[in-house]
């Protein structure tokens, strides 16, 4: 079986196409390796990935179509697992072309060629930011998400949109994979836990919105390519589905378990809430139970502690 993972350098599909190699499937990984953060972090999991004989990388952005097409037509894709984009709701205030260019137009490119060479399941991240306008907490995959609060959100949306249009059009099985705060060793540096213990190690201050209360649904990386890895073997015609912890917990206590972990006390600063930001994230995965057969295992304690010790040799 030979699967195309987008993003292979990145977090998520860096932990998904590994576990995928050590299944034994034939690997074909994607990244440009732009510089939105740290490139020696991408290309330290990318030198991972490259101990696995049965693993192909192309340095290509996905805006190239010409020789997208041609992995396509030379690897012999049977699956895809699209985890490239650009990420990141702040970010997409700062620099919205990023978001329409890679978010919309790329991922254009990557689901033409899907639906072009047959390919047998298109699994897709979507991004829980979807929900951040819905006052119905906990969030579920039947609830509207029609106005979105950012334009990260609003591309995700987009994509799950021309997602049902090849479905219906073109016959092409689809699934959308909404999930939030995921966290592990190699994890991006602007996300949550990783953004707070450098911080925490450089005894920089760590910003907290909305004076402390804020809830998030922390979801650990083995949980989420479980059910990215469960989606690829399924055979739903379009499926959306949440792939979430279930367990919301409070900011600060993440980051009292963070600072037993990495043994450094944070320096803390409150202050008011952003309108692009949301005061709680909580997922109704009831519906994912159901139909995919999955739900997290891990506990927020454990998986700090995991965190904690790959964080420890990985910054010395």
């Amino acid at each position: 079986m030979n699967i195309l993972v987008t993003g292979s350098s990145w977090f998520i599909g860096f932990h998904t196409a590994k576990k995928l190699l050590e299944i034994w499937y034939n690997i074909i990984g994607i990244d440009n390796e732009n510089d939105y953060y740290d490139i020696e972090l991408k290309k330290n999991r990318r030198n991972i990935l490259q101990w696995f004989s049965n693993f192909t990388f192309y340095n290509i952005s996905i805006w190239d179509r010409e020789n997208l097409e041609h992995i396509f037509q030379t690897e012999k894709i049977e699956k895809v697992c699209h985890l490239a984009a650009q990420a990141g709701v702040r970010y997409s205030i700062e620099n919205p072309f990023a978001y329409i260019e890679s978010n919309i137009i790329w991922f254009h490119n990557i689901i033409f060629l899907a639906q072009k060479y047959k390919i047998q399941n298109f699994v897709y991240a979507s991004s829980s930011s979807v929900y951040w306008n819905n006052e119905k907490q906990p969030f579920c995959v039947d609830d509207r998400v029609d106005h979105p609060i950012s334009l990260y959100a609003a591309t995700k949306k987009s994509n799950e949109i021309i997602a049902h249009s090849y479905s219906h059009i073109h016959n092409l099985p689809t699934i959308w994979l909404r999930f939030f705060t995921v966290y592990w060793p190699y994890s991006r540096p602007d996300m949550a836990m990783l953004k707070f213990a450098l911080k925490m190690k450089n005894k920089e201050c760590i910003e907290i919105y909305n004076n402390w209360e804020m809830f998030r649904d922390f979801t650990y990386i083995g949980d989420i390519v479980d059910g990215i890895l469960k989606s690829l073997d399924s055979n739903f015609h379009y499926e959306i589905f949440n792939l979430w912890n279930d367990k919301p917990v409070k900011l600060l206590s993440m980051i009292e378990l963070l600072e037993k972990s990495i043994g450094i006390e944070a320096i803390k600063k409150y202050l008011p809430m952003q309108a692009w930001d949301v005061s709680a994230t909580w997922s109704d995965i009831e519906y994912t139970k159901k139909k995919l057969n999955w739900e997290p295992k891990t506990s927020l304690e454990e998986g700090i502690k995991k965190f904690g010790e790959w964080f420890r040799e990985y910054y010395k």
